[in-house]
């Protein structure tokens, strides 16, 4: 039986902290015969502070994962120095140190902070929460951050974006290791999709920068009022009052981004926007988005966050309630 050990740090995610027990707990074999045991420690066997108004209790200190096939981090609240600065407390570095050769690593969330500050994830493709990727991109420079995917299955070290996303490589380890029916059953049993279209790019908000008074923020402003118009590149920098060559460096200097990139973001988030509010044709979205036609816009929303209008439509904008079952009351008779 494959056993996973559970790291619980103070200020942990309870949501988190639960799911390598729910997900692998789930998990069979057609004789019905669990695949996993899934045991929970801290660093020192006692209780730990939970991100919520509990505490919680564990049986095990930090030296069950020596001897456990996968170590699981959920995310915590209190990382503290690591977040801040990078560095592990000694008991951390320790706990981790002992790990054996070749055990998996799951790190959820937040908690690639951990295994960055580790040195497990340098030069390693990674993910974590899309509203931190970019400070852990910063802090840990030689780890590949991915922030619009899911998960990152890289081999022996696994991480994952937010919150539902650790259910998702839960899942995928139950399927890597065992296959597509036990993790679909087990998808079942938790009343979880066993597969998630697309990443976390499309729950990501990328607000646009203030416009300023000066350089090319008028000229945004004034674009994000006419993405449905077939807008030039010629037609930004006429309005700024600039050369095409000198615009296109202003606008890279302020924004990252050429304004053809640009301009295909803004579409895409308001056809985002459409799609989650009204009920417009796809091809009409298309239309009042600036993309044209129905099959650019499926180009480019997929391109961004990987994923068809239909698809997004149906994750983002809930359908009608269907109506309830009928409830009798004690003594009546259907029909009457």
């Amino acid at each position: 039986m494959h056993h996973v050990g559970v790291l619980a740090l103070d200020g942990v995610v309870p949501f988190e902290l639960g799911i390598p027990a729910r997900i692998f707990g789930a998990a069979r074999d057609r004789a019905g015969h669990r695949l996993y045991t899934v045991t929970t420690c801290s660093l020192d066997g006692e209780p730990v502070r939970a991100d919520a108004d509990y505490g919680l209790t564990v049986s095990h200190d930090a030296s069950l994962l020596a001897r456990v096939d996968t170590v699981v981090i959920p995310p915590s609240h209190a990382l503290g120095p690591i977040r801040e600065e990078g560095h592990l407390p000694d008991a951390l570095r320790a706990a981790l140190a002992a790990i054996r050769p070749g055990t998996r690593i799951v790190g959820i969330c937040t908690a690639a902070y951990v295994l960055a500050a580790a040195g497990l994830l340098d030069h390693r493709p990674a993910t974590t929460h899309w509203r931190e990727a970019e400070r852990l991109q910063r802090m840990f420079t030689t780890v590949r951050i991915d922030p619009d995917v899911l998960f990152v299955d890289d081999g022996d070290i696994l991480t994952s974006a937010g919150v539902a996303a650790g259910i998702d490589l839960c899942l995928h380890l139950v399927r890597r290791d065992h296959g597509s029916r036990v993790a679909n059953d087990v998808a079942r049993s938790c009343v979880v999709p066993p597969w998630r279209d697309g990443g976390q790019a499309q729950y990501i908000q990328r607000p646009v920068p203030d416009p300023t008074a000066t350089g090319t923020g008028p000229t945004r402003a004034w674009a994000m009022e006419r993405l449905a118009e077939p807008l030039t590149l010629a037609d930004l920098a006429a309005h700024a009052n600039m050369s095409v060559r000198t615009f296109t460096r202003r606008f890279r200097d302020e924004t990252g981004a050429t304004p053809g990139q640009w301009l295909i973001r803004q579409r895409v988030d308001l056809a985002r926007h459409y799609l989650e509010t009204t009920d417009w044709p796809v091809d009409l979205v298309a239309h009042r988005a600036g993309f044209g036609t129905g099959v650019s816009l499926r180009q480019h929303l997929h391109a961004t966050v990987g994923v068809t209008p239909q698809a997004y439509r149906r994750t983002f904008r809930p359908a009608s309630p269907a109506p309830g079952p009928r409830v009798l009351e004690r003594g009546a008779r259907a029909g009457s």
